[in-house]
Order: C-alpha cells, then sequence, then structure tokens
C-alpha cells in the first residue's frame, strides 16, 4: 500500500520557511516607510529653505555703508530788520509804481521819501527781483494812457535825472515794445492846449513839434491840428 504523503501545510519547516519570509517582508515594509519618511523631511526642509531665500531676496540689500547724516536746519538769517523792510519797500514800489533801479534808491534814502539809511538801501537793490525792461514798459504805457505824450517825449523822461531814471536801454525796450496811438495822443494833447490855454492852431502845431515841447513828429501834428474843432 503506497504510504499516504503530508500535506506541505503540515510540515515543519515550510512554517519555517514562511515565518522568515513575513518577517522579511515586515522588514522591508519598515525600511521603506522610514526612508519615505525620510525623504519627505528633506523635502520640506528644502522648502522651507527656498522660501526663506526668496523672502531674503526681496528684502533691501543690505547696505554696508553708513547712512548720510540728517541736513543740518539752516541757520535764521541774521540780516537786520530795517535792511528786511527797505527791501519790502523796494518790491513794492517796484510792483505797484514801476519804478527803475535807480529811481527806487533815491525813494529809498531821500528825506522826503521813505529816508532809510544808504546801506539798507543798497541792501534792497541788490537784492531785489525785478524785470527793469518791463518796469520801463509799463511806465511808459501810463505816459501814453494818461498823458498822452510822444513818443520822443516818453523816451526823455524814462532816461531823465529828474525823472525815471531808467537806463538808455530800458527805455528803448519800452519805445520799441510800446503799442500806442500817436496820432491820437498828439490830437489829445492839441485839444488841451486849445481848451485850456486858449491857444491857436499854429501855436499849437508850435508846441507839438517844438524840441522843447511835445516832440510829436510834423505829421503827428498835422493830424491834430487838423482834426480840431
Amino acid at each position: 500500500m503506497a504510504k499516504e504523503k503530508k500535506s506541505i501545510f503540515k510540515r515543519w519547516w515550510f512554517w519555517l520557511i514562511a515565518v522568515v519570509l513575513f518577517i522579511g517582508i515586515v522588514g522591508n515594509m519598515g525600511e521603506e516607510e522610514a526612508a519615505e519618511e525620510k525623504n519627505a523631511q528633506v523635502e520640506d526642509t528644502n522648502i522651507e529653505n527656498t522660501e526663506e531665500d526668496q523672502e531674503q531676496a526681496t528684502e533691501e540689500p543690505f547696505d554696508d555703508e553708513e547712512e548720510p547724516a540728517e541736513e543740518s536746519e539752516p541757520v535764521e538769517d541774521d540780516v537786520p530788520t530795517e535792511y528786511r523792510s527797505a527791501l519790502n519797500s523796494a518790491e513794492s514800489y517796484s510792483d505797484m509804481m514801476h519804478m527803475s533801479k535807480a529811481g527806487i534808491y533815491d525813494q529809498l534814502t531821500a528825506e522826503m521819501g521813505d529816508q532809510f539809511p544808504e546801506d539798507a538801501a543798497q541792501y534792497a537793490i541788490d537784492n531785489i527781483e525785478a524785470d527793469w525792461n518791463e518796469n520801463a514798459l509799463k511806465s511808459a504805457e501810463n505816459y501814453s494812457e494818461t498823458m498822452h505824450m510822444s513818443k520822443a517825449s516818453i523816451y526823455d523822461q524814462l532816461t531823465s535825472e529828474h525823472g525815471e531814471q531808467f537806463t538808455d536801454e530800458e527805455a528803448q525796450y519800452a519805445i520799441d515794445n510800446i503799442e500806442a496811438d500817436w496820432n491820437e495822443n498828439a490830437l489829445q494833447s492839441a485839444k488841451n492846449y486849445q481848451e485850456t490855454m486858449d491857444m491857436s492852431k499854429e501855436a499849437i502845431r508850435d508846441q507839438l513839434t517844438s524840441d522843447y515841447g511835445d516832440q510829436f513828429t510834423q505829421e503827428q501834428a498835422d493830424y491834430a491840428v487838423e482834426n480840431l474843432e
């Protein structure tokens, strides 16, 4: 009779091999989990380092140079009060009356004017900001509009030592840039002579053209006389 074979599950060596294999599998799984956990930790560390590097890169670069010291406040101006007052007066004369530099100086120091000492007046003249050409032009326009003066008479008045005391260049700028109807100025002057002094037309003509009178041109004087009533 043939001998009955034992089942493989009943053999001791089978279970021994199974136990060994099981222990090996469990060990490998543990090592894989540990390796994965370690790799995860390394990745987290790398991510943190990268984020820190990016934050540092966006921050202001380190500058080892010393920051410049704050500028000290300017020292308070020690200009005397009288000098300041003279300058303020000079600016008013320029802005409101369109006076020349020399005219302003004389007004500041005159006994019948502001009576500033010469050093205060000179400080004002040295520090005033004014367009003297424009002042001369404004003065010329005033003489034309209110006194109906001729071009030559206005020029003389602007440059006269007893007048406005502008320089020749400033006066010439004014004459070159003024807009005036010289014929109408001559006519208005002629009417004034006729109404206030009862002068004849011929006397008016002479007065209008005289070098010691109004200094209109002959054509301007003729226009005025011809248009008188």
